[in-house]
């Protein structure tokens, strides 16, 4: 299915050299920005306390977080989830608070922000809950869950997520190796890091929160932008086959150009997707959406300028992809003659 169709193939080699200067500068400066400013991580991955809270009416975000704020617990992150009623807080790991203090000392500040007492009153079974009851006798906010995550937990998190963006990658280079050749295997898993690198150098630039949603959008980034680059690969070992007086950076080129109104449909189709829950899904999803919009179009530049673009400087030829063949009975006036993929 196309839109349209370019009936000229747009030049893109021409000016691989100058892409490639900006997408190794751009992936110098965000490999500086891990280094330098290390990424922002969640308390999934440090460690640190859940709360979560209902209130029995729509919650007011500004006065829960600077109920909880003045506290001194350190930076603490407090968002709506779900409904307008239920609000998310997360508290990092202290060293001189216990952390079954934690929870106690937050719901009390949230209770008397909202003009109620603590009582215990009887909950599940024999047990009994901390309340928070107003001079009416009603509830104004119910505490609905406690959660901690202890700091071993996370860095098993962290360690575990790395190990899987490693055997992701490594999956990766070995079925490109083994689909088309060993060039494109390095030009894909180069294109693939340059796009994981950049979204993570942007998390570290804004110290945006790196939680594991935004670790599985980053995972997902790596295999959109493999099937980008796979589709263009097998446009270019076509051409190959089908132009035998093409050079390789024009059959590069029309591979490319013959393959961007089904790039506009896709990546348009998936940008639309993503932007609905970067608008409307908010906070939970407000990161991961983030992270999947630039691995969406630094993954278009990445498979164009970086992958195809090393493939021709590690000196793709027709001869890797088109193997000739001796079998008789072939039409020699054939241009495709001789040549079996």
């Amino acid at each position: 299915m196309e839109f349209f169709r370019i009936r000229r193939d747009i030049p893109f080699m021409r000016h691989a050299l100058v892409f490639n200067v900006i997408s190794f500068l751009t992936f110098a400066a965000a490999v500086f920005f891990l280094f330098t400013r290390g990424l922002h991580l969640s308390i999934e991955f440090t460690g640190g306390t859940v709360l979560e809270v209902s209130y029995a009416q729509p919650a007011d975000i500004d006065r829960t977080r600077t109920a909880v704020d003045a506290l001194g617990f350190g930076e603490v992150q407090v968002q709506n989830f779900g409904t307008a009623r239920d609000v998310l807080i997360r508290l990092p790991v202290r060293g001189d608070v216990k952390q079954g203090e934690v929870a106690g000392r937050v719901f009390a500040a949230l209770c008397q922000a909202s003009s109620g007492s603590l009582e215990t009153r009887p909950g599940d079974g024999d047990t009994t809950r901390q309340a928070c009851v107003a001079s009416d006798g009603s509830e104004p906010l119910k505490l609905s869950r406690t959660e901690f995550v202890g700091p071993s937990v996370g860095s098993e998190l962290a360690r575990d997520g790395a190990l899987a963006l490693a055997v992701t990658v490594a999956g990766i280079m070995i079925y490109l190796a083994i689909r088309f050749e060993w060039k494109f295997a390095v030009a894909g898993i180069i294109a693939n890091l340059h796009d994981v690198v950049i979204i993570l150098g942007f998390f570290a630039f804004f110290q945006w929160e790196f939680s594991l949603a935004v670790l599985a959008a980053v995972l997902a980034v790596l295999g959109y932008s493999v099937n980008e680059s796979v589709v263009i690969f097998d446009r270019i070992r076509e051409a190959f086959r089908k132009y035998r007086k093409m050079s390789t950076s024009q059959v590069i080129d029309h591979a490319i150009t013959s393959t961007t109104s089904r790039t506009i449909i896709t990546h348009g189709s998936t940008q639309m997707m993503v932007l609905a829950m970067l608008l409307f899904g908010g906070p939970t999803l407000h990161y991961f959406a983030v992270a999947l919009t630039i691995g969406i179009l630094f993954g278009i530049y990445s498979s164009v300028f970086v992958a195809a673009a090393i493939a021709m400087w590690l000196g793709v030829k027709r001869e890797d992809l088109v193997k000739a063949s001796t079998r008789g009975g072939s039409d020699p006036n054939d241009p495709n003659a001789g040549a079996a993929v």
